[in-house]
């Protein structure tokens, strides 16, 4: 097992279980990508076990604080075991959910979405693409699913010396995905689509805004940086009259509209601009145009 030594006082971070080593913390040594190694303090003292990156500032990303413990197929399993087991607690309304998230979870450089039927992976570490293949079964062992589509085309791969890698990892099925969502569906795509296909960090958001349209009324409603128009039909679903909605990117604006039509309402309730957002705004503002709401999102 190969060491890495810090500087003197470098240790302090790492004390804390802040689970990063960087470049200008490290006195001497080196290791072969994502190869784990022994992080020990100025003078010797065991600190953690670490995946290595040597061409990231960030050069070695923590897997474990405990001196005993081996860094191994078995202890990725029970991390990623945990993190799933974790998510079945919550009565999420979705079929879809974020199972792994990175250092959260103590798997650095891993997240991992769930799109109904369908895993969708990416590795943005050394460490995670060391243990790729055994993070993959693992994953669908604890789900008991058998695809999932890997979308390693983070720019931050190119930090760590990765090339982007896209497709199928295990199985294989559609890309063009329905997502179920409180009351209403969206329409995505796990190939084409921003992140991992959709931002389900913003589910709850959806909800609640759903949730003051009802209640406050909301007649006219912006949608800024609208996407694929998941605010969009949150608003229509809780009773707007009208929904304007922009975004610079046509392909999204299609998707937009297709899910405004795949939730039953009407296109003349809409408007959709491909348009800069700034730009709008301020024409909105020359001609004295106001809105009940305004979602802004960029």
């Amino acid at each position: 097992m190969k060491t890495i030594r810090l500087k003197a006082g470098k240790e302090r971070s790492l004390q804390r279980q802040h689970p990063w080593i960087f470049e200008s913390a490290i006195a001497k040594g080196s290791a072969d990508a994502g190869e784990t190694v022994r992080i020990e303090s100025h003078e010797g003292v065991f600190l953690a076990w670490a995946a290595f990156s040597p061409t990231s500032r960030i050069r070695a990303r923590v897997w474990s604080f405990d001196e005993t413990q081996r860094i191994d197929a078995a202890f990725i399993e029970g991390l990623i075991h945990t993190s799933v087991q974790a998510r079945s607690l919550f009565d999420i309304q979705s079929n879809g959910m974020r199972l792994v998230h990175g250092e959260s979870d103590g798997l650095p450089g891993l997240v991992v979405d769930r799109y109904d039927d369908t895993l969708v992976a990416q590795f943005t570490s050394c460490g995670t693409e060391r243990f790729k293949h055994v993070m993959a079964d693992a994953l669908l062992k604890a789900t008991g699913l058998t695809k999932l589509y890997e979308r390693s085309d983070a720019n931050v791969r190119s930090l760590e010396g990765l090339p982007e890698v896209t497709g199928w990892l295990r199985g294989e099925g559609p890309t063009e995905i329905t997502l179920h969502e409180h009351r209403w569906q969206l329409l995505l795509n796990i190939a084409e689509g921003h992140k991992t296909g959709f931002y389900l960090d913003q589910r709850d958001s959806r909800y609640r805004f759903f949730q003051h349209t009802l209640f406050r009324k909301f007649q006219s409603v912006l949608n800024c940086y609208c996407y694929t128009g998941g605010f969009s039909v949150a608003a229509l679903a809780g009773g707007a009259g009208h929904v304007t909605s922009i975004d610079s990117s046509g392909p999204a604006l299609e998707k937009a509209k297709a899910n405004v039509l795949l939730n039953g309402f009407e296109l003349s309730r809409t408007t959709f601009m491909d348009a800069d957002v700034n730009a709008s705004l301020r024409a909105f503002i020359a001609q004295g145009v106001q809105f009940d709401a305004i979602v802004l999102d960029p």
